[in-house]
């Protein structure tokens, strides 16, 4: 196995799975939050341009590190070898987000 770490992240946003791969994933200084940076994209050789990971790249192009809610994230793996990133749109099935909010700084305990 290669000793560089490629993670491919898989999170919902605004009703739409998002599948990205890149070369940093961790804990990031915000409380709550997935921090996601250098992110990879496939280099096209070729005439070929799949719309699909061209409208991602296009979304993600000046990003350098992107913080991605906990409660989004539906799942993280570490692959050995890259695919194509996506956006599709959810389908529903047997993955949903948790309720949102999980923490709301004004409650008071016991009210």
């Amino acid at each position: 196995m290669s000793s560089k770490r490629l993670y491919k992240v898989i999170f919902l946003n605004q009703g739409q799975v998002y599948e990205v791969y890149a070369k940093s994933v961790g804990h990031g200084d915000l409380f709550g939050f997935v921090a996601v940076e250098a992110l990879v994209f496939g280099e096209r050789t070729t005439v070929v341009v799949d719309p699909s990971e061209e409208k991602i790249k296009g979304e993600f192009e000046n990003v350098r590190r992107s913080y991605i809610p906990l409660h989004s994230i539906v799942r993280i793996d570490e692959v050995d070898k890259q695919g194509t990133s996506k956006v599709s749109k959810f389908e529903g099935g047997n993955v949903a987000q948790f309720p949102v909010p999980i923490y709301t700084p004004g409650d008071k305990p016991g009210s």
